[in-house]
């Protein structure tokens, strides 16, 4: 970033400091921030409060974003170069997964940049940062299960497409059973991930309790991972609290450097619920289930996938033909659809891809490829599942009636449908950055229509679920955006029995 303009960041102390490399006013600023407590000893709701309000201080002086691509002084550090700022911003609780005014983390900037020292910097910090968060938030998330009404419901997830009738039968589904009784949730769930046209099935469940184990042997706020089949049970946050050691730092680092970055994401922020009329002009009402819910179209959701080059890495014609050539992938997928079903999959996929070629020449990123959801980011970033995932960065009674509370999550293609207002685009941007070679930036976006079914009668609100749904949120991607989906604005009093 040579020819910086420090009166750009004049008005913000951190950004200048780092900026002009003024280590004694960086310490000095990061010196007069409040001092949190031992993540252990945070146990009431008050403390929590408390310690919430603390972070929020120390995150107005070193988040800030008001400058220029909306960079945080970690991400200026990282662009930089300066390994010495970005040690002290980590060390004073700097968030690196906010993202700059393109998307990206200030870790994917260290990667991209080929900044290997800042990488394992922010590395090597940020799993006990993600502990001490999680501390913060635990005894509200407890109080506030603890005020909730016990239930059970289901949430079941399927595709369907007006293009590839058979979607339904090679993409992933699952229906996650969850239980919660006082501060204790059980979620099971059969699907462990999904790989190619390959369904990887595991029966396993996921336990929070809040409430701690009855002998008292689990402590209140365990996440424990049950694997049913081998009898397995794990503590999801055991050595939560540890710092990385240097090898599991290096390793990281390493394997986030192999392959482009990608960033899939749901933007609600613009969506608007419009009613579906009937031909007489009303409301559209249907049964789902046992309950009459209204039908909506939501406007202005925009899906978009990133990608960007990291120097070295294997291109991503390399990487998809690497997750598509598996001869056990192949032998599945045949055994699934028929000779004439496989062709027309080949056709559609086949027209998707020549629709964004024509678009740009340089490269296509194949955005229904299945990859994706195996690298998926976060928003925030691009790891495979860790301790940290689990700890989760989301924003955050009555006796329950007899039988089953259902919630049915299908999401539509609606790709070919002339009702799409937005037409699919395929970005190529350079990098306003400090840039190395092969620094390139892709980005994939499609708008797309959801349809929700809201039902004023669901004895649940969407505020009581969306705790619930921070705990599983970072472990269960079809969770996650679900999630993103239903801290839209939505009509008073009502609950999205189906989406």
């Amino acid at each position: 970033m040579a020819g910086i303009d420090i009166s750009k960041y004049a008005h913000s102390p951190v950004h200048k400091a780092i900026a002009t490399k003024n280590y004694a006013t960086l310490r000095k600023i990061v010196a007069g921030l409040p001092r949190l407590c031992n993540p252990a000893e945070i146990r009431t709701e008050a403390n929590s409060l408390a310690e919430e309000e603390k972070a929020d201080a120390i995150a107005a002086a070193i988040d800030r974003r008001d400058v220029p691509n909306r960079d945080t002084p970690l991400h200026l550090a990282v662009k930089l170069g300066d390994e010495t700022a970005t040690e002290m911003l980590m060390v004073a609780g700097a968030d690196w997964s906010l993202q700059n005014d393109q998307g990206w983390s200030a870790l994917q900037e260290a990667i991209c940049n080929r900044e290997e020292g800042i990488a394992k910097i922010i590395v090597r910090h940020y799993q006990p940062l993600a502990w001490a968060k999680w501390c913060r938030r635990l005894p509200r998330l407890i109080g506030t299960m603890r005020r909730m009404r016990d239930f059970y419901m289901e949430i079941t997830f399927h595709f369907e497409s007006s293009v590839i009738p058979f979607i339904s039968r090679i993409a992933p589904s699952d229906t996650y059973k969850i239980w919660k009784r006082g501060a204790n949730l059980r979620a099971d769930m059969t699907m462990a991930g999904f790989d190619g046209f390959r369904i990887q099935r595991s029966d396993q469940s996921i336990l929070f309790l809040g409430d701690g184990s009855e002998d008292g042997k689990v402590p209140s706020g365990s996440l424990c991972m049950i694997t049913h089949k081998d009898k397995e049970a794990m503590n999801a946050l055991d050595g939560a609290g540890s710092p990385a050691t240097d090898e599991e730092v290096r390793q990281e680092v390493a394997a986030m450097s192999q392959t482009n970055i990608f960033r899939p994401g749901i933007d609600v922020t613009q969506a608007v619920l419009l009613p579906q009329l009937t031909w007489r002009r009303q409301e559209k009402t249907e049964m789902v289930g046992s309950w009459k819910a209204k039908v909506y179209d939501m406007h202005n959701v925009v899906v978009s996938i990133k990608s960007r080059k990291v120097p070295g890495a294997i291109s991503d014609d390399e990487f998809f033909s690497s997750c598509n050539d598996n001869e056990a992938e192949s032998e599945e997928l045949n055994d699934i659809l028929t000779e004439e079903e496989r062709r027309q999959l080949e056709v559609a996929l086949k027209l998707d891809a020549s629709e964004l070629s024509s678009e740009n020449g340089d490269g296509i990123i194949a955005h229904r490829h299945s990859c994706y959801e195996h690298r998926e980011i976060p928003i925030e970033d691009a790891n495979d599942e860790k301790v940290s995932d689990l700890l989760g960065d989301s924003p955050s009674g009555s006796q329950p009636k007899p039988g089953r509370h259902s919630v049915e999550i299908a999401v539509r293609d609606e790709h070919r449908k002339g009702r799409d207002s937005k037409p699919s685009t395929f970005v190529s941007s350079e990098s306003n950055n400090r840039r190395k070679e092969g620094s390139r930036e892709n980005e994939y976006k499609k708008g797309l229509r959801p349809i929700l079914w809201l039902s004023p009668n669901f004895p649940l609100q969407t505020e009581e679920l969306l705790p619930l749904l921070d705990i599983l949120a970072n472990k269960v991607k079809a969770i996650r955006r679900l999630r993103e989906l239903l801290t839209t604005k939505l009509p008073t009093g009502t609950f999205p029995v189906k989406v």
